[in-house]
Protein backbone atom coordinates (compact mmCIF):
# COMPACT_ATOMS: atom_id res chain seq x y z
CA UNK A 1 0.00 0.00 0.00
CA UNK A 2 3.11 2.91 0.73
CA UNK A 3 4.89 1.31 -2.27
CA UNK A 4 1.38 2.97 -3.75
CA UNK A 5 1.15 5.96 -1.99
CA UNK A 6 4.51 6.48 -3.72
CA UNK A 7 3.86 5.82 -6.99
CA UNK A 8 0.88 8.01 -7.13
CA UNK A 9 2.82 10.83 -5.56
CA UNK A 10 5.89 10.60 -7.34
CA UNK A 11 4.97 13.63 -9.98
CA UNK A 12 5.15 15.94 -6.93
CA UNK A 13 7.42 14.75 -4.67
CA UNK A 14 10.94 13.16 -5.21
CA UNK A 15 11.02 9.44 -4.80
CA UNK A 16 13.81 9.13 -2.06
CA UNK A 17 11.61 11.71 0.31
CA UNK A 18 8.87 9.90 0.01
CA UNK A 19 10.47 6.75 0.73
CA UNK A 20 12.01 8.18 4.19
CA UNK A 21 8.70 9.84 5.02
CA UNK A 22 7.40 5.94 4.87
CA UNK A 23 9.80 4.95 5.87
CA UNK A 24 10.33 2.10 3.37
CA UNK A 25 13.84 1.40 1.37
CA UNK A 26 14.02 3.02 -2.52
CA UNK A 27 15.17 -0.15 -3.32
CA UNK A 28 12.36 -2.09 -1.94
CA UNK A 29 10.14 0.93 -4.15
CA UNK A 30 11.83 0.06 -7.29
CA UNK A 31 11.56 -3.80 -6.93
CA UNK A 32 8.16 -3.53 -6.27
CA UNK A 33 7.56 -1.55 -9.20
CA UNK A 34 9.50 -3.78 -11.69
CA UNK A 35 7.57 -6.67 -10.57
CA UNK A 36 4.87 -7.79 -12.76
CA UNK A 37 1.03 -6.95 -11.88
CA UNK A 38 -0.77 -9.91 -9.78
CA UNK A 39 -3.65 -11.37 -11.40
CA UNK A 40 -5.81 -9.90 -8.44
CA UNK A 41 -4.06 -6.57 -9.29
CA UNK A 42 -5.16 -7.28 -13.10
CA UNK A 43 -8.92 -8.02 -12.36
CA UNK A 44 -8.87 -4.91 -9.92
CA UNK A 45 -8.14 -2.79 -12.97
CA UNK A 46 -10.99 -4.56 -14.90
CA UNK A 47 -13.32 -3.94 -12.73
CA UNK A 48 -12.65 -0.39 -11.55
CA UNK A 49 -12.89 0.51 -15.02
CA UNK A 50 -16.51 -0.74 -14.59
CA UNK A 51 -16.70 0.90 -11.44
CA UNK A 52 -15.31 4.04 -12.86
CA UNK A 53 -18.39 3.89 -15.68
CA UNK A 54 -21.29 3.14 -13.34
CA UNK A 55 -20.15 5.61 -10.59
CA UNK A 56 -20.60 8.40 -13.88
CA UNK A 57 -23.92 6.97 -15.36
CA UNK A 58 -25.37 7.81 -11.55
CA UNK A 59 -23.67 11.46 -11.95
CA UNK A 60 -21.72 10.40 -8.63
CA UNK A 61 -24.65 9.07 -6.34
CA UNK A 62 -24.13 5.40 -6.23
CA UNK A 63 -22.44 4.32 -3.25
CA UNK A 64 -20.72 0.82 -3.03
CA UNK A 65 -24.39 -0.91 -2.40
CA UNK A 66 -25.22 0.53 -5.42
CA UNK A 67 -22.24 0.29 -7.60
CA UNK A 68 -22.25 -3.87 -6.56
CA UNK A 69 -25.47 -4.79 -7.95
CA UNK A 70 -25.36 -2.73 -11.32
CA UNK A 71 -21.84 -4.58 -11.56
CA UNK A 72 -23.74 -7.57 -10.86
CA UNK A 73 -26.69 -7.01 -13.23
CA UNK A 74 -23.67 -6.79 -16.24
CA UNK A 75 -22.46 -10.28 -15.48
CA UNK A 76 -19.52 -9.28 -13.19
CA UNK A 77 -18.44 -11.26 -10.18
CA UNK A 78 -17.54 -8.78 -7.21
CA UNK A 79 -18.79 -8.36 -3.99
CA UNK A 80 -19.16 -5.07 -1.75
CA UNK A 81 -16.19 -4.63 0.27
CA UNK A 82 -14.01 -5.15 -3.20
CA UNK A 83 -16.34 -2.45 -4.62
CA UNK A 84 -15.96 -0.41 -1.68
CA UNK A 85 -12.21 -0.84 -1.58
CA UNK A 86 -11.80 0.58 -5.06
CA UNK A 87 -13.63 3.09 -4.45
CA UNK A 88 -12.34 4.07 -1.06
CA UNK A 89 -8.83 3.88 -3.20
CA UNK A 90 -9.38 5.55 -6.01
CA UNK A 91 -11.36 8.51 -4.43
CA UNK A 92 -15.07 7.61 -5.15
CA UNK A 93 -17.41 9.15 -3.02
CA UNK A 94 -21.06 8.94 -3.33
CA UNK A 95 -22.54 12.77 -3.41
CA UNK A 96 -26.06 13.68 -2.00
CA UNK A 97 -27.70 15.00 -4.92
CA UNK A 98 -30.80 17.56 -4.35
CA UNK A 99 -33.27 16.64 -1.89
CA UNK A 100 -36.49 17.72 -4.36
CA UNK A 101 -37.61 14.86 -7.17
CA UNK A 102 -40.33 14.98 -9.07
CA UNK A 103 -42.49 12.19 -9.11
CA UNK A 104 -45.43 13.50 -11.17
CA UNK A 105 -44.40 13.67 -15.21
CA UNK A 106 -47.86 15.30 -16.73
CA UNK A 107 -46.38 15.83 -19.74
CA UNK A 108 -47.78 13.06 -21.62
CA UNK A 109 -50.00 11.60 -24.44
CA UNK A 110 -52.60 9.49 -22.19
CA UNK A 111 -56.00 10.19 -21.70
CA UNK A 112 -57.27 12.73 -18.13
CA UNK A 113 -59.74 11.50 -16.31
CA UNK A 114 -62.32 14.13 -14.71
CA UNK A 115 -62.07 15.45 -11.33
CA UNK A 116 -64.62 13.03 -9.77
CA UNK A 117 -63.44 13.08 -6.03
CA UNK A 118 -63.89 17.49 -6.38
CA UNK A 119 -61.37 17.38 -2.83
CA UNK A 120 -64.26 15.47 -1.24
CA UNK A 121 -61.99 12.96 0.51
CA UNK A 122 -65.07 11.54 3.43
CA UNK A 123 -65.89 7.89 3.11
CA UNK A 124 -69.14 5.80 4.54
CA UNK A 125 -67.61 2.71 4.05
CA UNK A 126 -64.32 0.48 3.44
CA UNK A 127 -63.40 0.58 -0.25
CA UNK A 128 -65.60 3.62 -1.54
CA UNK A 129 -62.93 5.97 -2.03
CA UNK A 130 -59.13 5.19 -2.58
CA UNK A 131 -56.35 7.29 -3.17
CA UNK A 132 -53.01 6.61 -4.92
CA UNK A 133 -49.77 8.96 -5.10
CA UNK A 134 -45.80 8.31 -5.23
CA UNK A 135 -43.36 9.47 -2.74
CA UNK A 136 -39.49 9.04 -2.34
CA UNK A 137 -37.22 9.07 0.18
CA UNK A 138 -33.16 9.12 0.37
CA UNK A 139 -31.36 6.27 1.43
CA UNK A 140 -27.73 6.07 1.98
CA UNK A 141 -28.02 3.38 -0.99
CA UNK A 142 -30.08 6.54 -3.20
CA UNK A 143 -33.37 7.71 -3.70
CA UNK A 144 -36.21 5.18 -3.17
CA UNK A 145 -39.61 5.40 -4.56
CA UNK A 146 -42.76 4.49 -2.59
CA UNK A 147 -46.09 4.02 -4.49
CA UNK A 148 -48.88 3.81 -2.40
CA UNK A 149 -52.61 2.99 -2.73
CA UNK A 150 -54.70 4.03 0.21
CA UNK A 151 -58.38 3.69 1.42
CA UNK A 152 -59.75 6.83 2.19
CA UNK A 153 -62.30 5.84 4.72
CA UNK A 154 -59.51 4.53 7.43
CA UNK A 155 -56.76 6.34 5.54
CA UNK A 156 -54.62 3.04 5.80
CA UNK A 157 -52.50 1.96 3.28
CA UNK A 158 -54.22 -1.16 1.29
CA UNK A 159 -51.40 -1.85 -1.28
CA UNK A 160 -47.66 -0.55 -2.02
CA UNK A 161 -44.70 -1.10 -4.06
CA UNK A 162 -41.43 0.60 -3.49
CA UNK A 163 -38.31 0.49 -6.01
CA UNK A 164 -34.53 2.33 -6.65
CA UNK A 165 -36.20 3.33 -10.22
CA UNK A 166 -39.37 5.54 -11.35
CA UNK A 167 -41.57 3.53 -13.88
CA UNK A 168 -45.08 2.74 -14.88
CA UNK A 169 -44.83 -0.78 -13.11
CA UNK A 170 -44.21 0.25 -9.68
CA UNK A 171 -47.88 2.20 -9.44
CA UNK A 172 -49.39 -0.77 -11.24
CA UNK A 173 -47.68 -3.33 -8.41
CA UNK A 174 -49.17 -0.92 -5.50
CA UNK A 175 -52.64 -1.14 -7.31
CA UNK A 176 -52.37 -5.19 -7.74
CA UNK A 177 -51.57 -5.71 -4.24
CA UNK A 178 -54.33 -3.33 -3.19
CA UNK A 179 -57.04 -5.37 -5.29
CA UNK A 180 -55.78 -8.65 -4.36
CA UNK A 181 -55.83 -7.80 -0.40
CA UNK A 182 -59.28 -5.96 -0.44
CA UNK A 183 -60.62 -7.34 -3.85
CA UNK A 184 -63.25 -4.47 -3.87
CA UNK A 185 -66.91 -4.20 -5.37
CA UNK A 186 -67.49 -2.35 -8.49
CA UNK A 187 -68.23 1.22 -8.01
CA UNK A 188 -65.03 2.15 -6.09
CA UNK A 189 -63.62 5.36 -6.94
CA UNK A 190 -59.63 5.91 -7.47
CA UNK A 191 -58.17 8.94 -7.24
CA UNK A 192 -54.94 10.35 -8.44
CA UNK A 193 -52.69 12.93 -9.91
CA UNK A 194 -52.55 13.15 -13.65
CA UNK A 195 -48.94 11.75 -13.70
CA UNK A 196 -48.08 8.97 -16.40
CA UNK A 197 -48.16 6.39 -14.35
CA UNK A 198 -51.32 6.61 -13.57
CA UNK A 199 -52.53 7.53 -16.69
CA UNK A 200 -50.68 5.00 -18.59
CA UNK A 201 -52.74 2.25 -20.69
CA UNK A 202 -51.59 -0.77 -18.32
CA UNK A 203 -53.15 1.31 -15.33
CA UNK A 204 -56.63 2.31 -16.45
CA UNK A 205 -56.85 -0.89 -18.12
CA UNK A 206 -56.63 -2.73 -14.74
CA UNK A 207 -58.77 -0.52 -12.96
CA UNK A 208 -61.69 -0.54 -15.60
CA UNK A 209 -61.49 -4.71 -15.80
CA UNK A 210 -62.36 -3.87 -11.65
CA UNK A 211 -65.00 -1.69 -12.91
CA UNK A 212 -63.21 0.99 -10.95
CA UNK A 213 -64.23 4.67 -11.44
CA UNK A 214 -61.75 6.68 -12.34
CA UNK A 215 -60.64 10.39 -10.64
CA UNK A 216 -57.73 12.59 -11.51
CA UNK A 217 -56.72 15.82 -9.63
CA UNK A 218 -56.97 18.93 -11.82
CA UNK A 219 -54.41 20.56 -13.40
CA UNK A 220 -52.14 21.84 -11.52
CA UNK A 221 -54.33 21.56 -8.21
CA UNK A 222 -51.56 20.35 -5.79
CA UNK A 223 -54.19 20.19 -2.76
CA UNK A 224 -55.98 17.47 -4.64
CA UNK A 225 -54.35 14.45 -3.05
CA UNK A 226 -53.91 16.23 -0.03
CA UNK A 227 -55.28 13.48 1.88
CA UNK A 228 -53.50 10.85 0.58
CA UNK A 229 -50.12 12.69 1.85
CA UNK A 230 -51.55 12.69 5.57
CA UNK A 231 -52.34 9.69 5.52
CA UNK A 232 -48.88 8.63 4.43
CA UNK A 233 -47.07 11.09 7.50
CA UNK A 234 -45.64 13.57 4.45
Amino acid sequence: MRFQLIDAAKKEFPVQRLCKVLEVSQSGYFAWKSRPASRRQREDLVLLAHVRSAFALSSGTYGSPRLTRELQDAGLAVGRHRTARLMRENGLRARQPRRFRRTTDSQHAFPVAPNLLDQDFAAERPDEKWGADISYVWTREGWLYLAVVIDLYARRVVGWAASDRLHKELALTALRRALVVRRPGAGLLHHSDRGSQYCSIEYQAELRKHGILISMSGKGNCYDCESVGAARGT
